[in-house]
């Protein structure tokens, strides 16, 4: 067997605990706790498959230590009284036979709880809100603050009872602790407020509780906004200061960075570098010369190595990266790194999904976050052929899952590449990291004998039906949206115009990177698709308009990738115009409605992104040529309904094993 990253996969000590290697599974929320915060039986397959996976440290997603007050989502779970200890203790016990250490998160949202979800005005160091139209918490007492510390003591040796080796105690991400250390969200008078010492003082008292519970031979790692990258937040330099009252009280460092209003630099946008946090970990690292933990879209096992080969962190922390792939770790250190199925930071099924929400975590290129690669162990009972039609993301995984469980696949596709619609995103440079799961999928595709791949192929009904298929899947994607506006179509990208679509920037990508300073930009549709054309040429100088019909523009996106949009917006000035109409396409201008006047926008470059629309030109073909046949034809994907990635991926694993299945294959 290879064993491959010598650094990621040496063991390391830390106050008692042993950890095989330097793979910590960051805290992220789930929701899938029931609604009274006590571990389902899935959480706990969740959090078991990781540690299958060969992740070193696994640290559970934030408890809440103080009920109803400290609750931080609709189903966060609790560790407030006795009774939840006894299903912590399973998923201790679980994970530990695969020799995954365990440790757990101890928070209190304080500000960044909501009143309509824990019945009662939310409490802070002051009545400062924890981001922009957030609701006014009420300031807290040194009484009550006496009595919080003592619920993070309680927490912490419930946990140690429950079988965790380690505690986190959670001082970032504009959570209580966060809320007294950060200026931007305390502006006390007493000792509690104004000097780094003073503001540091609760999180003193928090880790002083919680020290004498567990004793002095149980790590605790404290995790940090170490740069909080907002104005007026701290920096690394005032981190360091206030660590200098803390760093006694803990035995390692959880390094991370921003809070609400800087989200993007949280759960980090998908334009951000692979490791781009390193140096927080490295200033912390360099000062108090106790283990930290770098993260910071860290995907790639090479990234990892050298993190810690330069010294710049001892643990290499992954969140999202072992979402997508619980087998990263074994993957990395005994496979080949192609086999890692990456994250690609699109945040839509665990920020999307959670974050307002209210919906159970998912993944947009790991179709199954509790059961895994389990379905592999399903084989068909008889033979069965299935054609494919369209080698996009949800072709792909359609094909892979049917032929990993046995069937017979012929996938086929018109153009002369797989991957459909996410290679051409891939190629704008803030999306690069897109391509990563079509790259996957292509890979994963290759390594099956019983998939065969046909590229540049004409399909037509005649052509599936020489396969003798059971099983037809159509998934041919979608296409760009464009409605009969008066001088759409013929000014298009057409000669002598401005006018394009997104395809045409997909397409053109070096023509279009470069100095447009002093160029008028002006985009038509404040979607997805709208936002990454201006997302393109705003920090390249242009002079950017963006016109959404709707009020509100991006709607729907996820909060990261919504306040990375606030952020590009604000920082190079662009227009937004809302509540506003295009009327008429001209070679050089649009023609819109806004306020009941119309008005012409010139522009040296206007581009049409007025969304994404089903392509599924073969469908009723397929229809009517299998009509009366023993053949079950399936839709999927975009070419249903233009969607997300995620809906496609999910499709193509679920609909078609629950298919074969219900047709007695499997």
């Amino acid at each position: 067997m290879k064993n491959n990253f010598k650094h990621i996969f040496s063991p390391l000590t830390i106050n008692g605990m042993t950890l095989p290697n330097r793979v910590v599974m960051m805290p992220m929320g789930s929701d899938f706790a029931g609604h009274t915060g006590e571990l389902s039986d899935e959480h706990i397959k969740y959090y078991e498959l990781r540690a299958r996976g060969g992740t070193g440290l696994i640290i559970v997603e934030n408890v809440c230590v103080k009920y109803p007050e400290g609750s931080n989502g609709t189903t966060q779970l609790r560790i407030d009284k006795d009774c939840y200890i006894p299903r912590l203790f399973n998923l201790t016990e679980a994970c530990h036979k695969y020799g995954a250490c365990m440790g757990v998160q101890l928070n209190h949202a304080g500000a960044s709880a909501m009143s309509s979800r824990i019945g009662m005005q939310p409490v802070s160091a002051s009545n400062l809100p924890s981001k922009e139209g957030g609701e006014e918490p009420r300031p807290l007492t040194r009484e009550e603050l006496e009595s919080i510390a003592k619920d993070y003591g309680a927490a912490a040796r419930r946990a140690v009872n429950a079988g965790f080796d380690m505690v986190e105690i959670h001082a970032g991400h504009s959570y209580l602790i966060s809320q007294f250390l950060s200026p931007t969200m305390n502006n006390r008078t007493d000792e509690f407020g104004g000097c780094a010492e003073n503001r540091a003082r609760f999180c003193r008292m928090v880790i002083d509780e919680v020290r004498t519970a567990v004793g002095p031979r149980v790590p605790i790692s404290l995790r940090l906004s170490v740069d909080e990258l907002v104005e007026g937040g701290n920096t690394v330099e005032d981190c360091l200061e206030y660590l200098e009252f803390l760093n006694d009280g803990v035995d390692m460092f959880d390094t991370s960075s921003a809070l609400n209003p800087s989200i993007q630099y949280q759960i980090d946008a998908n334009y951000l570098e692979d490791g781009w946090r390193s140096y927080m970990a490295k200033a912390v690292r360099d000062k108090f010369h106790k283990p930290t933990i770098a993260i910071g879209n860290i995907r790639n096992p090479q990234v990892a190595e050298d993190i810690l080969a330069r010294g710049d962190a001892d643990l290499i922390g992954m969140g999202r990266g072992l979402i997508a792939d619980p087998d990263w770790c074994n993957k990395a250190r005994y496979g080949n790194v192609e086999d890692i199925r990456k994250c690609i930071s699109c945040n839509i099924g665990c920020v999307g999904n959670r974050i307002g929400g209210n919906k159970p975590l998912r993944c947009t290129v790991n179709p199954d976050l509790i059961n895994g690669e389990a379905y592999k162990k399903q084989k068909v009972n008889k033979p069965c052929n299935v054609v494919v039609v369209g080698a996009g993301t949800a072709g792909l995984e359609a094909a892979c899952t049917a032929a990993e469980v046995g069937c017979h696949v012929t996938l086929l596709e018109k153009q002369d590449h797989v991957g459909g619609l996410s290679v051409e995103i891939s190629r704008i440079p803030a999306k690069k990291r897109l391509a990563d799961f079509p790259t996957y999928l292509k890979h994963r595709a290759e390594s099956l004998e019983n998939l065969t791949i046909k590229t540049g192929v004409d399909v037509t009904v005649d052509m599936i039906k020489s396969y003798s298929p059971d099983l037809v899947v159509n998934a041919t994607g979608s296409v760009p949206l464009l409605p009969p506006i008066e001088g759409l179509h013929e000014n298009l990208s057409k000669k002598d115009t401005g006018v394009y679509g997104i395809k045409d920037l997909m397409d053109n990508i070096p023509a279009f990177d470069k100095d447009m300073t002093g160029k008028k930009v002006i985009v038509i549709g404040g979607g997805a698709v709208g936002l990454d054309v201006v997302e393109f040429f705003a920090p390249r100088g242009a002079e950017t308009t963006i016109i959404e019909m709707m009020p509100v523009i991006g709607k729907g996106l996820d909060a990261s990738t919504t306040s990375s949009m606030k952020e590009c917006m604000k920082k190079h000035s662009v227009t937004q115009l809302v509540n506003t109409a295009l009327l008429k396409v001209n070679p050089h201008s649009f023609t819109v409605k806004r306020d009941g006047q119309e008005e012409e926008l010139p522009f040296d470059y206007g581009f049409v992104c007025l969304g994404m629309k089903a392509h599924a030109p073969l469908w009723n073909d397929i229809v009517e040529g299998f009509e009366g046949e023993d053949t079950e034809i399936l839709n999927i994907g975009d070419s249903v309904r233009a969607r997300r990635i995620i809906d496609g991926t999910d499709a193509g694993r679920h609909m078609v094993l629950a298919t074969l299945d219900r047709l007695g294959y499997l």
